[in-house]
């Protein structure tokens, strides 16, 4: 009976890897079919837009469009061109050398450093010698200090 049970199950074993396989093959025909409807679908969406352009350029003319576009460029041109005329300075005797402004200029500057000079106060010398040692020297000793401590604290 164990020896029949066996079997049975190897058999059972066959046809469920039979139908599955048959699943399988079923499963892929049913994804191709769906991408070719897709595709179908696409490509007559393509056809109507293809269409629709062609009907919306259909009125157009290239070189009209080309002339029209020539023209928005000259009557932007002057635009600009009026707009530069207004916006400069219309100048009624206002023209002067600016290379005499800038030499006024400067000997101005000149002026107002040479009174800002007279008004200045220097402090008077210290009559305390000074110390022996300069003040870098004292100054880089405390950092090589602080550095060994830094160091042996490292360490």
């Amino acid at each position: 009976a164990a020896l029949q049970a066996l079997k049975r199950k190897k058999r059972y074993e066959k046809q469920l890897n039979q139908i599955d396989g048959t699943l399988s093959t079923i499963e892929f025909q049913r994804e191709a079919l769906e991408n070719s409807h897709t595709n179908t679908e696409v490509l007559k969406n393509m056809g109507y837009a293809a269409q629709a352009m062609k009907k919306a350029h259909e009125n157009m003319d290239l070189n009209k469009i080309d002339d029209l576009m020539q023209d928005i460029t000259e009557q932007q041109d002057v635009a600009q061109e009026i707009s530069d005329a207004i916006s400069n300075r219309a100048a009624f005797g206002d023209e002067f050398d600016e290379d005499e402004l800038m030499a006024e200029l400067e000997e101005l500057e000149q002026e107002e450093l040479n009174r800002g000079m007279r008004d200045v106060r220097l402090p008077s010398v210290p009559s305390t010698s000074l110390p022996s040692h300069p003040a870098s020297t004292r100054k880089r000793a405390e950092d090589e200090d602080e550095m060994k401590q830094l160091a042996a604290w490292a360490s």
